[in-house]
């Protein structure tokens, strides 16, 4: 066995067999609510069909989300005054809070996971973590394998990715 297949096998092992609370919250995080409050508080008023794209999920599945959201009195669906036709999805100062709190926990539940590894393990993690998922972004099952071009495009998309959400603009290889 090569040691592809290896680390295959031990990457299955590891993330299949070792679920951990945080993770299912992170996971359920980027399927519904705190996606939705997330995806608002970034991006700000956004109509359902703009969330549906983002969550990469269905309008119905949308619908339910900010159904329960409104319920909490986290968004307010309300009618776009130029178009009657569209709908606006905001967020309310409670609903800016709670995005916030979420957040906020867990950023700082990974600042303690990275603390443990320390500053050199964690920036490899999380440099070897971005590659990994850039190259599973364009590579799928089934389909042939990405072109140089397709790959080096990928990592400039990353890298303009990356660059918008560094707190100070800074795009990958920039001294840190």
């Amino acid at each position: 066995m090569g040691f592809e297949q290896e680390a295959v096998s031990e990457l299955y092992a590891s993330v299949c067999g070792n679920r951990s609370k945080m993770q299912r919250e992170f996971t359920r995080g980027a399927h519904g609510e705190q996606f939705v409050l997330r995806e608002l508080s970034i991006k700000g008023t956004q109509s359902p069909s703009q969330l549906a794209a983002a969550l990469q999920t269905s309008s119905g599945r949308i619908s339910t989300v900010l159904s329960a959201l409104e319920k909490k009195g986290w968004v307010t669906r309300d009618i776009d005054p130029e178009d009657r036709r569209i709908i606006r999805v905001n967020l309310t100062d409670s609903g800016r809070e709670q995005s916030r709190r979420m957040m906020d926990e867990m950023r700082s539940a990974i600042c303690w996971i990275f603390s443990q590894m320390g500053e050199r393990r964690t920036r490899a993690f999380v440099e070897l973590l971005s590659e990994f998922t850039t190259y599973m972004s364009i590579c799928h099952p089934g389909q042939s394998r990405p072109t140089a071009e397709q790959v080096s495009e990928a990592f400039a998309e990353r890298d303009r990715r990356v660059a918008e959400h560094m707190p100070d603009g800074r795009a990958r290889g920039d001294e840190r």
